[in-house]
């Protein structure tokens, strides 16, 4: 297992302007041998539309089968952050959290559910996974209510 140097980790770090420039760090997994998962919870996650500038709002869980290696958490609140002026659209912003993730963490099993706020009174939902989830893998339900409006 190669040596990990945590750059963010008890450090002031401003935050970055963008996805691409977050650094996304990763430590290494103390029970490798063993199936389980890890849930992050995003609840008040936010980009920009990309053709309006108005913010969009998106409550994401992100679950994964680790493998190696874990995501460290401070990275992962900082890369989440970069997409505050990020503009693009729900569809984009989901698939590349996940997909960031996958690069970064090569993990057994991953998947994502961008529970979005509604824009122009059409809530959007993104669902990405990586393929099926580990056999014995406990796969609690995600806990988003699908959006049912004032009543």
């Amino acid at each position: 297992m190669e040596e990990t140097h945590l750059t963010q980790l008890g450090q002031g770090v401003r935050g970055f302007d963008s996805p691409e420039a977050a650094v996304l760090e990763r430590v290494p997994n103390p029970h490798p041998d063993t199936t389980y998962l890890v849930r992050f919870t995003a609840p008040e996650f936010t980009s920009l539309c990309p053709v309006t500038g108005q913010p969009d709002f998106a409550h994401l869980v992100i679950d994964y089968a680790p493998r190696a290696w874990l995501v460290e958490s401070k990275s992962l609140k900082l890369y989440l952050g970069a997409f505050r002026n990020h503009g693009a659209f729900h569809e984009d912003c989901t698939l590349a959290v996940a997909r960031r993730l996958v690069e970064t963490l090569d993990p057994v099993w991953l998947r994502i559910g961008g529970y979005w706020y509604p824009r122009g009174g059409i809530p959007i939902d993104v669902f990405w996974q990586t393929g099926a989830a580990p056999e014995g893998l406990w796969l609690p339900d995600q806990g988003v209510a699908p959006y049912r409006g004032r009543g």
